[in-house]
């Protein structure tokens, strides 16, 4: 299962971007999907994540109210729609998916990982 993630680039602040991930693989399967980010400096943190229907979603608390996550399973793409940027959103973002309906908050619950996309903020 391969994952590529783009959509990133500079913004300014209060600008919108959405980032796609598209999956592909032989063998794809079920699988929830999940944004994490990492800026220089600190750890990889949670965004926001999926199940396999898209029936449930969950958000960092930064997230909430600015980011929709979605999913198409006919194309196999994710997405991250984020509004209202601000210079603490700098970072790169990565997709990962998780083999099994269910999504987690926990990055090392993730075995698929796409490459990153810069996303950088100025404010």
């Amino acid at each position: 299962v391969q994952l590529q993630a783009s959509g990133g680039g500079l913004v300014q602040a209060g600008d919108s971007l959405r980032l796609s991930c598209a999956v592909s693989g032989r063998r794809t399967g079920m699988y929830a999907a999940g944004w994490f980010r990492q800026a220089p400096g600190k750890e990889r943190a949670f965004v926001a994540a999926i199940t396999w229907n898209g029936g449930s979603t969950s958000y960092a608390e930064f997230a909430e109210g600015r980011f929709t996550i979605t999913r198409d399973n006919a194309e196999n793409m994710v997405y991250l729609q984020m509004n209202n940027l601000n210079s603490e959103d700098t970072a790169v973002y990565y997709c990962a998916a998780k083999p099994a309906s269910v999504y987690s908050t926990d990055h090392r619950w993730y075995r698929y990982w796409g490459q990153g996309t810069q996303v950088t903020v100025s404010s």
